[in-house]
């Protein structure tokens, strides 16, 4: 069976990911800080689905050393890794300039320097295999500079999504490149523990089975990128990427 690696899989889409994908015959490779939640989400999973091999590990993917170690332990443990979702993420953030350079802080290490330091771990296997499918978790604010407390964590997912391009760039047209794949996926609202107050605010949330069940689809379909779900978010990536300031501030 294929093999998933997800990090930041104790709640939210990573939990749901495992969910859906387990259930679709795949093993799976969990992590997150979390290790009591991760083993309630594997003993869940083996309920549904005895057939399956679920491994966890505690992972906090700020510290990289351990990224590495983890993502080495996991191969070693299961043979091999086919995918690895880069799925741990913050959505911490403040206006520039208003003192909440510590918040913005951590959320640019964990969603860019920390997710760099997972594609490293990932490809290093890959490398190795000579396969596999490195799955990134960007945003739909990625598509544009977002305002307030949404200015680091869309510049964040925004650097992490052109890191994942440009090593697809690098791999394609190579022998590397036929076996080995990158999926951007560029999640717009889906309701998770990082979202829960914009739930409130907007009509546009897709519930978690919903808006997961679309990522597992084109992570499946092993697409270079997709906007999840794709109604309303693939129309709307296009305005956002192109309207004119003052439509877009009243947009946002």
């Amino acid at each position: 069976m294929p093999t998933t690696l997800i990090t930041g899989a104790s709640s939210g889409l990573g939990a749901e990911m495992a969910r859906q994908l387990a259930a679709k015959g795949e093993d799976l490779a969990l992590c997150a800080r979390r290790t009591d939640r991760l083993e309630e989400l594997r003993a869940e999973i083996l309920a549904a689905h005895p057939g399956r091999r679920v491994a966890v590990r505690a992972l906090d993917v700020n510290d990289h050393d351990q990224v590495f170690e983890v993502v080495r332990g996991f191969r070693a443990d299961l043979g091999s890794l086919d995918r690895v979702v880069v799925n741990a993420g913050l959505g911490k953030g403040a206006p520039l300039g208003t003192g909440g350079f510590a918040a913005n802080k951590e959320t640019a290490t964990t969603n860019f320097v920390s997710a760099l330091a997972q594609c490293e771990a990932a490809m290093e296997v890959f490398r190795d295999q000579r396969a596999g499918h490195l799955v990134v978790v960007s945003s739909m604010s990625a598509m544009r500079g977002m305002p307030k407390t949404l200015t680091t964590y869309a510049a964040s997912k925004a650097g992490i999504a052109h890191l994942a391009e440009g090593l697809r760039t690098e791999l394609y047209g190579t022998e590397l490149g036929r076996t080995v794949q990158v999926t951007v996926l560029y999640p717009g609202y889906i309701a998770s523990e990082m979202n829960e107050k914009v739930a409130q605010r907007t009509p546009l949330m897709a519930p978690t089975d919903k808006g997961v069940r679309a990522m597992v689809a084109a992570i499946e379909k092993r697409v270079d990128s997709a906007c999840v779900p794709r109604l309303p978010w693939a129309p709307l990536s296009v305005l956002m990427k192109h309207a004119p300031l003052p439509v877009l501030k009243r947009l946002i």
